[in-house]
């Protein structure tokens, strides 16, 4: 029986002569990657179950959600990933290589007929070199990584032809999104898509890899593109070993064939909300833009890389307009930095990056904030993907002339003079509550006693920097002192009217503000401490926070959750479980003022 290439993929990794689509086959996987996003469960499913790997040699970390390491949740994803590849031998391509789908082709691990799962929904970029590639959930992989092998159901096969001659204008991602245009986000869905054709043959890798790297917004399985002789002589260089090339039989049977005539597209952008929502870019030319953000596993190889380049140089950003570029690996990075590429790219007031998925993890490269327009290479678009602002998705060419023109625009229209912001007369709405009026200021504050008893108690233990995002005071409180050994549950516990009595130099490290203002979000009335970090003390008066320093309170002989009395005015502690008072350092005339008016500003 004549089988399309899928089939002859999975026949050739299973036990099987001959597959039907629909059927559920075991098919052997010869390369299986985690990354830090899903590794450490794929770990723990392998710890929990007792299973061991397979087969180390073909098995792989890749982390490239996280590169910057900047969220201390994925550094202690990624040091858990490292832990056990160490344990086991396994390899690991670490925060400096780049995104792992591009990282096994480029290293020859991954090669046209093969077989690849990996925790990333657009593993299926093997396509672009007529290899199966499959995104899996964490259980999926451990088994795999356990196994060897990973049931797969046998998908129906379309064969789109292209016909005509391929417009100069019309980039690779524009191809894509012409696709989009005319199957959407379902009809292919489930569907492995074979691409056959003239102008198929003409893509370079770095094409094909676009291509393909947007089957999953498709809703196909995976869009297979046949390796040409120049992909196999890649992919052989690559990976050090001779290989054959695997083609679907001449009389093999589809689903639907179907011809498509390139030379009817035209360039093309994704509007917000909606990769499948994409239009001619006339449609929307010349919508003012904030940013532009280039890279992603969908185009931040060489060639967009050059591309860019040549639109960017000797020419500046729009003023206003901040661009973000970040290659996809760190191969393409050095190749930048050896071609001059990078030099190009800041002279321009471009901001690069190290290599990674950057824009599609949230807190990375290319997220943007409410009200935010942005124009990005991204394959996803999704509200809330890639900030919570709106993205238009374009070519890295489309991108870089938008940046320019300050609007969204293609590189044969970039204007002389580019659009500027200019004024709309409104103003962003306060969000602060308004301070209590004088009246409304004790002079006598009672409460009950939290005893701190450490020193150096620093603004990331009181309130750590992972949660510096946070503006609004009401959502600050749940996370005071969470960072602080022996005291996570702090904020659970406290209660309004509560008074915290420390140690020496508390409030030491950064300017945060929200290390003063989480106590004041819990309602702890005040803070009694030896001495305080500088800034810390400024930020409490100013936010009229009473502070106390004290020299020594023995005397008094607290004990957690006493009830205590402080008179701010005479500086009195009284324990009132016991009735004894002693004398601390005086509230400064600077704080008096200031707590009486409710705070600096006010």
């Amino acid at each position: 029986m004549a089988l399309t290439l899928i089939e002859k993929i999975i026949v050739n990794h299973s036990d099987n002569d001959v597959v039907k689509p629909g059927e559920i086959v075991d098919i052997g996987i010869d390369v299986r990657a985690a990354r830090d996003f899903g590794g450490p469960n794929v770990v723990e499913n392998l710890l929990n179950n007792g299973l061991e790997v397979h087969d180390i040699s073909k098995t792989f970390f890749t982390f490239d959600c996280y590169p910057t390491t900047s969220d201390p949740k994925y550094a202690t994803s990624q040091q858990y990933c490292r832990m056990y590849a160490r344990e086991k031998g396994i390899k690991v391509y670490d925060v400096n290589s780049g995104i792992g789908t591009h990282l096994v082709i480029d290293k020859g691990l991954a090669t046209p007929g093969c077989t690849f799962i990996s925790t990333d929904s657009h593993a299926n970029i093997l396509g672009s070199i007529g290899a199966f590639g499959q995104g899996m959930g964490d259980q999926d992989i451990a088994a795999a990584w356990a196994s060897g092998k990973s049931w797969f159901k046998v998908p129906k096969s379309v064969k789109l032809t292209f016909i005509g001659e391929r417009p100069k204008n019309i980039y690779a991602k524009d191809i894509v999104l012409n696709l989009l245009n005319k199957f959407g986000a379902n009809t292919l869905l489930g569907y492995a898509v074979e691409l056959y054709g003239d102008a198929v043959d003409k893509l370079t890798l770095d094409e094909r890899i676009t291509i393909s790297s947007m089957a999953t917004e498709m809703g196909a399985i995976i869009v297979l593109i046949p390796p040409t002789d120049a992909i196999m002589d890649y992919c052989e260089a690559r990976s050090g070993r001779k290989l054959e090339k695997v083609k679907a039989d001449k009389d093999a049977v589809y689903d639907q064939e179907l011809e498509l005539d390139i030379s009817t597209f035209v360039p093309m952008v994704s509007r917000p909300g909606h990769p499948d929502d994409s239009v001619s870019i006339d449609e929307v030319f010349e919508t003012k833009i904030d940013s532009g953000f280039i890279g992603s596993c969908t185009n931040g190889r060489i060639e967009d890389m050059r591309e860019v380049a040549r639109i960017l140089k000797g020419r500046k950003t729009a003023p206003g307009v901040i661009l973000k570029i970040v290659p996809s690996t760190d191969e393409v990075w050095n190749q930048c930095l050896e071609e001059g590429i990078i030099d190009i790219f800041k002279s321009s007031g471009a901001l690069v990056s190290n290599a990674g998925c950057a824009g599609c993890a949230a807190g990375q490269v290319g997220q943007n904030g409410p009200g935010e327009v942005t124009i990005s290479t991204g394959n996803r678009n999704f509200a809330g993907k890639q900030g919570k602002g709106k993205v238009f998705l374009g070519s890295p060419a489309e991108v870089a002339a938008s940046t320019i023109a300050g609007y969204i625009t293609t590189p044969d229209r970039i204007p002389e003079t580019p659009a500027e912001f200019k004024p709309t007369g409104k103003t962003l709405a306060a969000t602060a509550k308004k301070s209590e009026s004088v009246s409304e200021r004790s002079t006598v504050l009672e409460g009950k006693v939290w005893i701190v008893s450490e020193d150096n108690i620093d603004t990331d233990m009181i309130f750590h920097n992972r949660y510096l995002t946070i503006t609004n005071i009401d959502e600050m409180g749940q996370y005071t002192f969470d960072n602080l050994a022996g005291w996570e549950d702090f904020s659970k516990k406290a209660e309004p009217g509560d008074i915290v009595i420390t140690g020496k130099n508390f409030g030491a490290g950064s300017s945060r503000q929200q290390a003063v203002d989480c106590f004041k979000s819990l309602g702890v009335q005040i803070i009694i401490a030896e001495s305080f970090g500088s800034i810390y003390e400024r930020n409490a008066i100013n936010a009229a926070f009473p502070i106390l320093t004290y020299n020594d309170i023995a005397d008094l002989g607290l004990k957690q959750r006493d009830r205590i009395k402080i008179d701010l005015e005479t500086s009195i502690l009284t324990n009132l479980e016991t009735g004894k008072s002693i004398t601390i350092n005086e509230f400064s005339s600077v704080q008096v003022d200031i707590y009486k008016k409710g705070g600096l500003l006010n």
